[in-house]
């Protein structure tokens, strides 16, 4: 009997998922983005950082800042950016128009999930960084982006 005959298409989809988030939290995975079951590369995420990583590859501001609670909170290595105007202000500048793709989910619990991603600023080669976002149902109160460790 093939799994298709017995699970659904949505239990498949899970199931892919949770092995995928499993492969990339052992350091296992084999390069590229933490992609889903679908191809999508947010899958393993918690929506709100899924949210965030989407918005930057469909270089959409205006999902970006609504990824954020109101008075959510970015860490940009050492700059503290507070709040949907300046988080605004702060993306259009420098994060829309990069590349984010995630490598792997390094820490996951129901309010802090940490990934490695490979930032790259417009016009750049990127480099590798750690980002903490910190929840609270579908919003992100803060976001720490420090260079990896």
């Amino acid at each position: 009997m093939r799994a298709s005959d017995w699970c659904g298409r949505g239990a498949r989809r899970a199931v892919g998922a949770l092995l995928l988030a499993m492969i990339s939290v052992t350091g296992c995975a084999a390069g590229g983005a933490a992609a889903s079951a679908d191809g999508g590369p947010s899958a393993a995420l918690l929506p709100a950082a899924a949210a965030y990583v989407d918005a930057v590859a469909a270089r959409d501001l205006d999902a970006l800042v609504a990824a954020f609670a109101v008075d959510g909170v970015v860490v940009d290595v050492q700059r503290r950016i507070v709040g949907r105007d300046a988080i605004r202000e702060w993306a259009a500048r420098e994060v829309i128009g990069g590349g984010l793709p995630v490598d792997g989910v390094v820490e996951l619990s129901p309010r802090v999930q940490r990934v490695r991603v490979h930032w790259a600023p417009a016009g750049s080669a990127g480099w590798a960084a750690d980002y903490t976002f910190t929840v609270e149902g579908r919003e992100i109160v803060e976001a720490d982006l420090q260079h990896a460790r």
